[in-house]
Parts: structure tokens; sequence; C-alpha cells
């Protein structure tokens, strides 16, 4: 697989974030939906952060703990890989809710790429068969990935 993964951090991420884990996990989102070729970009931010982007690209004046960017049909070069498209996280708010949750803030960051990146390639979650179709997505690359199918529920 030609996928090239950009992870950026703007804040201090906490001790038991592994930035290959969440790699990984946009890796294993790229091949369950066998996107063979392909680049997207995973920023880490804090809420403020979030809340810009939500403010400017959805009209939503608050944070929130994930935003996907799909790049959409832009063409690219024969040699370059296609661009598929941001995802953007609120460390602070994936903490927050793996506390809620009863889990580790790895395995929400790593739920929440998963989820941005399956927004990226074309997934949605507004009509209820396309939120079985996500979840189900969800749930077996959460499985691949040796974590709780439970996180995507």
């Amino acid at each position: 697989m030609t996928a090239e993964i950009e992870l950026i951090a703007e804040i201090e991420l906490p001790g038991e974030v592994d930035t290959e884990g969440l790699i990984r996990a946009a890796r294993a989102a790229l091949e369950h939906e066998q996107a063979t070729e392909g680049a997207l970009t995973i920023l880490l931010g804090d809420d403020a952060r979030l809340a810009a982007l939500n403010r400017s690209y959805r009209g939503l004046d608050e944070p929130t703990d994930v935003l996907a960017f799909p790049a959409g049909d832009q063409a690219a070069l024969p040699e370059q890989t296609p661009y598929l498209g941001d995802v953007a996280i609120s460390v602070p708010r994936s903490d927050e809710q793996a506390i809620e949750a009863g889990h580790g803030l790895m395995e929400e960051l790593q739920l929440l790429v998963i989820h941005g990146t399956l927004h990226l390639l074309g997934h949605d979650h507004g009509e209820p068969a396309e939120r079985e179709a996500m979840w189900a997505a969800q749930r077996s690359i959460l499985e691949k990935l040796g974590l709780p199918a439970s996180l995507s529920e």
C-alpha cells in the first residue's frame, strides 16, 4: 500500500499517546476500505483549534472531537499520490470522552482517527443505514487492531 500519512501535533501530547499507533489506525482504515493509494494528514489540537475549524467550516460555534475534510475530486499528477484530506482531532475532548466511556485516551484517539479516515473515504452517518455501515466498518477495523469493537458503540 502506498499511503502517506502525516501527523501534526499542535499541542504537547500526553505520554500515553503513541503517534505510530495513530498512524497504524489510519492505515488499517485505508486497508479496510481497499484504498491502496492516498495521502492524508492527521492534526492533533485542542478544543480552541477544533472550535475555530468547526465555526469556519460548519458554522457551529463550539468545539468537537473530530472533523474530517475530504479533498474531493482534486486530480493528482500521475506521479503523485492522491490527497484524501485532513482529519483534525481535539486531544482534550478525546480525553474527556475516554474518561466518560471508561477506556484509555489512546483507544479514543485511535477510534477518532478511524472515524475521520472513513469520512475521508466517503462514509457518513447521517442516515440509519449509513450509520450502521460506518459503525460496522469501525468495529471491523478496531478488531483488526486488537481493540474492543465496543469502542464503536
